[in-house]
């Protein structure tokens, strides 16, 4: 029999808020890439106006969090647990900001030719995106080697920031436009590491919460 029914069943409320939020980033990660890919200035202002579901979600999960910590007495593990699901909510809303920051380079943007089709920046998210999943299924199934795995895929995401980076620098000159279009683009790659990196913090603290360690996926 559950000893602690009612903490267990804030936990699992707790979980799904922290999964529908994880979804919703994703989402929004996805229509901001999208919206850039084919200048949709309109869907680039829905991804901005949806932000503000993520923010609402951080502060659902905050107040279950400190709800849990007042009311139900958790033992040493169970903070862990909590303490993780807090740095998750935390991570996941920066990630929605970055969502917002391509978002705001399409509206910028909005009704020029790109002087390139758009690659790697596609490929840096899908592996962001990727790696969002996978780090949010390691914290559901308490999946450490899940979470590891997230470095390598990190790793990739370096990499094709450092491609991207040293070819659209290349391609600057005299041609003031050219070199604002390939600046904002840079951001964008930008953006995509840092939610790459931000994704390796969650499994970082999957990692903590199941083993009481600390280990460094961003290295």
């Amino acid at each position: 029999m559950d000893a602690r029914p009612g903490f267990h069943q804030s936990l699992s409320v707790l979980q799904k808020e922290l999964q529908d939020m994880g979804e919703s980033v994703k989402d929004l990660i996805l229509k901001s890439v999208e919206s850039l890919a084919k200048f949709d200035e309109n869907a680039a202002r829905q991804v901005i106006k949806n932000d503000d579901l993520i923010d609402d979600y951080l502060t659902t999960i905050d107040e279950l969090c400190l709800r849990l910590i007042a009311l139900q007495q958790p033992m040493a593990s169970d903070l862990r647990i909590i303490g993780t699901a807090m740095k998750i909510a935390t991570d996941l809303e920066r990630i929605a900001d970055h969502a917002v920051d391509i978002a705001k380079t399409t509206i910028r943007l909005a009704g020029e030719e790109l002087v390139k089709p758009l690659e790697v920046i596609p490929q840096m998210a899908d592996i962001a995106i990727e790696m969002l999943h996978e780090s949010l299924v390691s914290y559901t199934e308490r999946d450490v080697h899940r979470a590891a795995a997230l470095a390598e895929k990190d790793d990739r995401v370096d990499k094709l920031y450092s491609s991207v980076m040293q070819e659209l620098m290349g391609m600057m000159g005299s041609d003031y436009n050219r070199n604002r279009q390939l600046t904002h683009l840079l951001f964008v790659a930008h953006f995509l590491e840092r939610v790459a990196d931000h994704t390796t913090n969650i499994g970082e603290g999957v990692i903590y919460m199941v083993t009481g360690k600390r280990k460094d996926l961003n290295v």
